[in-house]
């Protein structure tokens, strides 16, 4: 049977607490990266705001930001971009009071009927992942065609050999739109196509090599000397990897840098916040997010990324968000964050691309 997503249902705005609701306040910022009092604060639901009598829906949205009139739009906003003058819109109620309407139920997901006491509630490494998987291949398979895949990956993937090939086999296929990661991903894993090894263990036998501790080094000072990843993968004939694919493929990267990186690479982004911009550059256009074994990466994507998305032709559509790791402490403090429409699965990620890329037919 073939995937389908979820069809949007919009609000019924002939409903009298929606009809009668009043225009939303706009004020304002006083001043650069500073909202006025009373700001509202973007969720990650859709959220209509009344302008003029027409209710507007905030296109591009992230929770922890500022909904801005501008140009006949909603344009959602950081603090830090805020401009003075900006028309911020005021309120903090939800229901229509003030003109602000968060409308969370539009996909109309199915709620599970529970006991009020019931076993094995919450997703734990006990919790059996199999409808995952299959729901999973159905996405994927349909984003291939209809959406974009980005992809959250934490170093873990550069230790193993078999969980490399499978990325790149996901690479290779097409069902990568983006990879989003840190230094030390893309380090270990251009370590282990250079030098057979990641961190100084070889990437299949796990065997620590002698002088190993050097390799990364070795590594990130050869990109270097050859100007940057592509000269590199040219100059020294490297053939295989999750940077070498998404150089191949033309699939963008992004390397967010971090206080303890080593190096870095030259592609990294040492300033936290052209980091966070080009993330969510990314982001924006997603319509299936992954993240695995990164617990801060994994938070900083979830914390840009809303629950839907308007495509170009004006349709509304769910935006699909899993979070995979072998710590449950990950998985949890994602939904802690406000992260409510995310999926978890507690495993190790390496088994999990595995599965994921056998299952793909790869």
């Amino acid at each position: 049977m073939s995937f389908e997503l979820r069809k949007f249902i919009p609000p019924e705005f002939d409903q009298p607490f929606l009809a009668d609701a009043p225009d939303a306040s706009l004020c304002a910022a006083p001043f650069d990266g500073v909202a006025p009092e009373n700001y509202h604060a973007m969720s990650i639901f859709p959220e209509y705001f009344k302008i003029d009598g027409k209710w507007l829906l905030a296109e591009e949205s992230r929770m922890d930001c500022v909904p801005v009139y501008e140009g006949g739009r909603i344009i959602v906003r950081e603090f830090r971009l805020l401009k003075k003058g900006d028309l911020v819109v005021t309120g903090r109620t939800e229901n229509a009071e003030e003109g602000i309407y968060v409308y969370p139920d539009g996909f109309r997901e199915a709620k599970e009927v529970r006991d009020t006491f019931a076993f094995r509630q919450n997703r734990s490494r006990e919790t059996a992942f199999s409808r995952d998987y299959d729901e999973l291949y159905e996405l994927l398979n349909h984003e291939k065609e209809n959406g974009r895949i980005v992809w959250v990956l934490g170093p873990a993937f550069a230790f193993d050999n078999d969980a490399r090939n499978a990325f790149s086999k996901l690479i290779a296929n097409g069902y990568v739109d983006c990879v989003m990661a840190g230094n030390a991903l893309a380090t270990h894993d251009l370590e282990a196509a250079y030098l057979g090894t990641a961190l100084g263990q070889d990437i299949y036998t796990q065997k620590s090599q002698e002088n190993g501790h050097y390799n990364h080094l070795d590594t990130i000072n050869r990109v270097k000397y050859h100007g940057g990843i592509s000269q590199f993968i040219e100059k020294e004939r490297i053939d295989n990897g999750i940077i070498y694919n998404c150089e191949k493929y033309h699939v963008p990267y992004v390397l967010a840098g971090s206080i303890r990186d080593d190096g870095p690479l030259p592609p990294v982004y040492g300033n936290v916040y052209e980091a966070q911009d080009r993330m969510r550059d990314q982001i924006r256009t997603a319509t299936t997010v992954i993240c695995m074994a990164t617990t801060l990466h994994t938070i900083a994507t979830g914390n840009m990324t809303p629950s839907y998305r308007v495509l170009p032709d004006g349709t509304v559509r769910q935006v699909y968000f899993y979070c995979v790791d072998i710590s449950e402490f990950t998985v949890n403090k994602l939904s802690d964050r406000g992260s409510l429409s995310a999926r978890g699965i507690v495993t190790n990620v390496q088994d999990f691309i595995v599965t994921l890329s056998k299952g793909l037919g790869l």
